[in-house]
Parts: C-alpha cells; sequence; structure tokens
C-alpha cells in the first residue's frame, strides 16, 4: 500500500452548522471558494458543495449560488473535482432539487450527489423517493454529471445495483459511504466491511462518520485503501470530548498526518479526474 493514492474529498459546508454552531464554517461564497482553495493547496482532490443565501445563512438550491463558488474555485484549481448537492432534506420539488444540474460550461459540475434511499437524521428526515432518484440519475446522465453516490446502510447499494441494471449509471461508479448516522449503518469495522464487499465490482469509495465517528471512519478507510471524506459538514469537533471546535484546515492536515504515517498520499487533482470522470 505503499505510496497509494486516495480520494481526498472535503466537505466544507454541509446543510446543518451555522454560525451560531460554530464560527469556523463558511457561509458565502468567497468564503467557501477561500476554504476549498486552502483544502486544495495542501491535498483535497475532490470537495462535496452546499450552497447558502449569504443574507439567512440558510441551504440554498440556486444554482446562481452554486455557480458563483464553483466559478471561483475553478479560476484557481481548474482541476478540482467538484460535486454539488441535491439533497432532499430541505427541498422536496425535483425542479429545486435538480436546479444546479442544469450550468453549464466551465460552471458544470463534475458530479452532483445521489442519496440512494429516504432516511432519518436525529432531527429531519431526507426524502428520496424511487422516482426522484431515477429521474435525478437521469438528469445527471443526460447532462453529462456523474452521480456520487451516497450510501448511508447495504441496501442503499443494492438500490445502487438497480440502478445500474437500469441503464442510469456509467462507470467509473464512484460512493461516498457515510456511516455512524442514528437510523443507518453504525461507524463500526463490520458494517464497513459489508458494504464494501457489496460495491459493485471496481467501483472506488471514499468513507466519512457523522459526528465523533469521522475522525475513526477516516482512519479506517485509508488503512483499509480507501478514500476520505472529512470537513465541518459532518462534524464541527475536534476532538471527541467536544472540547474544542474544529476548522476545516485543521481536519484537512489531520487527515494527511494519518495518510503519511500509513504510507499513503492523495492523489493530485489531476490524477484524481484521470480517475473520477473518465469515460
Amino acid at each position: 500500500m505503499m505510496n497509494q493514492g486516495f480520494i481526498f474529498k472535503f466537505a466544507p459546508t454541509g446543510m446543518i452548522p451555522t454560525r451560531q454552531m460554530t464560527p469556523n464554517v463558511p457561509i458565502d461564497p468567497e468564503e467557501i471558494v477561500r476554504q476549498v482553495s486552502e483544502a486544495a493547496d495542501l491535498g483535497v482532490n475532490m470537495v462535496h458543495l452546499h450552497a447558502r443565501d449569504s443574507e439567512t445563512g440558510k441551504p440554498t438550491y440556486k444554482k446562481s449560488i452554486y455557480g458563483e463558488i464553483i466559478g471561483g474555485i475553478r479560476e484557481k484549481h481548474p482541476q478540482l473535482v467538484l460535486c454539488v448537492s441535491t439533497s432532499g432534506r430541505d427541498f422536496f420539488e425535483f425542479e429545486k432539487r435538480s436546479e444546479v444540474l442544469d450550468l453549464t460550461g466551465d460552471l458544470k459540475p463534475d458530479f452532483g450527489s445521489l442519496t440512494l434511499s429516504s432516511l432519518n437524521f436525529n432531527k429531519q428526515a431526507s426524502i428520496n423517493s424511487p422516482d426522484m432518484i431515477k429521474n435525478l440519475a437521469r438528469k445527471m446522465l443526460e447532462n453529462g454529471i456523474r452521480p456520487e453516490m451516497e450510501a448511508f446502510d447495504l441496501g442503499m447499494i443494492n438500490y445502487a445495483r438497480y440502478l445500474i441494471r437500469k441503464g442510469l449509471m456509467r462507470p467509473p461508479y464512484y460512493f461516498n459511504i457515510i456511516l455512524g448516522n442514528i437510523a443507518c449503518a453504525q461507524a463500526e469495522l463490520l458494517s464497513l466491511g459489508l458494504m464494501i464487499k457489496d460495491l459493485p465490482e471496481g467501483a472506488l469509495w471514499s468513507v466519512g462518520g457523522v459526528g465523533d465517528s469521522q475522525l475513526q471512519m477516516n482512519a479506517v478507510a485509508l488503512a483499509a485503501g480507501g478514500g476520505v471524506r472529512v470537513g465541518l459538514e459532518d462534524n464541527i469537533w475536534y476532538d471527541e470530548a467536544r472540547t474544542r471546535l474544529a476548522t476545516n484546515r485543521e481536519m484537512v492536515q489531520r487527515v494527511l498526518s494519518i495518510a503519511a504515517s500509513l504510507g499513503r498520499r492523495p492523489y493530485t487533482q489531476a490524477e484524481a479526474r484521470a480517475l473520477l470522470c473518465s469515460d
């Protein structure tokens, strides 16, 4: 495994962290662009983007705001692989959830998130009906945007196999495995192993952990030969005791330190793009 490259995904904002929860979360497009650029300089090669309304701080589906973020990032890091959210937490209509997939030219994202089933979070549901999932996958396919398949449980991977059989996806397949959510697969070696074992042949994957499980799952993913997802979207605390709020930069640096001790390095942005975006 010495010097084996890995997908290093950065999730800086999400839909949940607010300024009241942590002053370190980037909200405005300029803040997001700045923190993404800093992370990319450190070694991040893929970014999972959520847009926020600058006045309210609340999540937004508006493609104009996503376009501002993507444009700002690509001015500095044109090779960085960019994924946008089509989340079902706050927005339920297909037109809203898919609006960002209409961006074109230099502003077109490389990936769109595709949660593979409905699920419950602590205080909120993410509603993803079969028709919604298939319609989002179809629009991504038609627009030349790849799905970042988000799997919180084993059954979601089985549903991805169904979508593949229906011709709604083409390889290379990329999965974002997220463990530790209260109503889904927990952050345990057995759960992760079963999910990895059930992935389609040749699939690429990264692992993230919700809350306190983030660091543990990042370390396990690196040891297992996979990729990593890290950032304030999943966890705002630096330590398990929750005595110190983290910064995105600190989280990225910590993953790099663990990777170095295991003889691993992030793919360069060009390498990640060739691996994830090739036909």
